[in-house]
Parts: structure tokens; C-alpha cells; sequence
């Protein structure tokens, strides 16, 4: 598997749980990490946004069918190993991801808070992490073909 984390600044400890638990799925070939533009920090909590890009690998099988209806002939077919809803159960099934908070068919989405009391300080803060996967390659909400 690929691994692209060249526009990830590496915040988000959820995120990276995330990034490895993918890495130990064979039917992801490529996850591409990025930081979202609505991470922001304030004085009593820090927000935290990603997005996280999958592709799945392809399988080929052959079939075997016939040309102008009586010539035969074998064409090869192309599938992907897995589905976003696949994504979604594997995930899920794994108990240090779970199940995530909303998902349709072109997304999963994730969202985690901590209170964070650091040492030597009586206040803390709350850390909130959002974490979005995509499909690489299938229409973004609201863009048409």
C-alpha cells in the first residue's frame, strides 16, 4: 500500500490509529492524508480537521461471452476489491476505530473529543478531531458527471 502524507501536517492521534488500520487492509492500495482548512485553536479548545483519501486495489477476472451474438470470446473485467460500505464495516469492526459517526456512499466520517489537562496547569482543553474518508476517483457531493 501507498502512503501520501505530504500535505498532512501529522496532527490528530485518531487520525493516525486511522491511517494504520488501513494500512493493514489489503484492498486499500493508495491513502492519500491532507489537513482540511477548518482546523482552527482557540483558548479553550483546538479543532482539528482532516481528510483522509482512499483507492481500492482492482480485480480482474475474465468472462466469457460472445461477440455479435455468436462468435465466442473471453473479455476481462475489471472490479474493485472493496466498497466504501465494505470501508465502512472493516473499519467498524476493528475496536480501536469502531463505528463512525456519519456515512454515505462517497463518504465516512468521524468525529473524536478529549479533554487534555496538561501538566502544571489547572485549565485544559478540549481537543476535537474530524476525520473524513473519501473514495479517490468517485464524485465529490454535489458535483455531477
Amino acid at each position: 500500500m501507498n502512503l501520501d502524507v505530504s500535505k498532512w501536517s501529522g496532527e490528530g492521534a485518531f487520525t493516525q490509529a486511522l491511517i494504520d488500520h488501513l494500512q493493514q487492509l489489503k484492498a486499500v492500495e493508495l491513502v492519500r492524508v491532507e489537513d482540511a482548512p477548518a482546523s482552527r485553536s482557540e483558548a479553550d479548545y483546538n479543532f482539528i480537521s482532516n481528510e483522509i483519501f482512499v483507492k481500492f486495489a482492482v480485480v480482474s477476472r475474465q468472462e466469457p461471452g460472445r461477440r455479435f451474438g455468436v462468435l465466442p470470446m473471453t473479455r476481462v473485467v475489471s472490479d474493485k476489491a472493496m466498497t466504501m460500505e465494505g470501508l465502512e464495516q472493516a473499519l467498524a469492526a476493528m475496536s480501536a476505530i469502531g463505528a463512525c459517526d456519519y456515512a454515505d456512499e462517497s463518504m465516512l466520517q468521524y468525529l473524536r473529543t478529549e479533554r487534555i489537562i496538561p501538566p502544571y496547569q489547572t485549565r485544559g482543553y478540549k481537543l476535537v478531531e474530524l476525520v473524513r474518508v473519501y473514495e479517490m476517483g468517485a464524485l465529490k457531493p454535489g458535483v455531477k458527471a
